[in-house]
C-alpha cells in the first residue's frame, strides 16, 4: 500500500486526479494559502458552489469535510476539509486525523480512486509541520489500506514540509 501514497512537491491546481482537497476554512469563503490557490484556478463558480453548500447547512466545523465540482481545474471535484487551528492541545490531533477520514470517506462515496492532499492546518492555522505531516502520512497510510482510494498524493508547499514528509514517510516504510 506504500507504493500508492505519492510525495510530490508543486503545485496542486495542477494535480491531475479526481479530486484535490482543499484546507478550507468554515464558510468555505476562499483565502489565502492552498485555499486562494484552488479558488483562483477553479474560478469563480467555485465559490457559488460553496456559498450554496453554506446556504443549505451552514459553516462547517473542523473535522468535516464537503465535495463540489472542480470546475476549471484539472480535477474532477474539490474535497473542501476544515482542519484545526493549533492551540497545543492533543485533542486537536485527533481531530486533524479525522479531517483526513472525512476527506477519505467522501472520496470512497464518490468512488473517486486518486486524491491529492495537501498538508491540512499547516499553513494558516498553524499546526507544527511535523506534528501535521506525520498525522497525514499515517492517515492517509490508513485509508490506502482500507481501499478507500487506490492512490493519494501528498502535495508539499514548501521545502520544510517536503523534507519532513521524506523522512516520516521513510520511517512509516522500515
Amino acid at each position: 500500500m506504500k507504493a500508492n501514497l505519492i510525495l510530490k512537491r508543486g503545485d496542486i491546481t495542477q494535480a491531475e486526479v479526481d479530486a484535490i482537497v482543499n484546507a478550507a476554512n468554515p464558510y468555505l469563503a476562499g483565502g489565502g494559502g492552498v485555499d486562494g490557490a484552488i479558488h483562483r484556478a477553479a474560478g469563480p463558480k467555485l465559490l457559488q458552489a460553496c456559498k450554496q453548500i453554506i446556504a443549505r447547512r451552514g459553516k462547517l466545523n473542523p473535522g468535516d469535510a464537503v465535495i463540489t465540482p472542480g470546475f476549471n481545474l484539472p480535477a474532477k471535484f474539490v474535497i473542501h476539509a476544515v482542519g484545526p487551528v493549533w492551540r497545543g492541545q492533543e485533542q486537536e490531533i485527533s481531530l486533524l486525523a479525522k479531517t483526513y477520514q472525512s476527506c477519505l470517506n467522501l472520496a470512497k462515496e464518490f468512488k473517486l480512486k486518486r486524491v491529492a492532499f495537501p498538508a491540512i492546518s499547516c499553513g494558516a492555522y498553524g499546526f507544527p509541520p511535523k506534528v501535521g505531516v506525520k498525522v497525514a502520512i499515517e492517515s492517509l497510510l490508513q485509508g490506502l489500506t482500507k481501499n478507500l482510494v487506490e492512490r493519494v498524493f501528498f502535495y508539499c508547499y514548501n521545502l520544510e514540509v517536503w523534507n519532513l514528509a521524506q523522512e516520516i514517510y521513510q520511517l512509516e516504510k522500515e
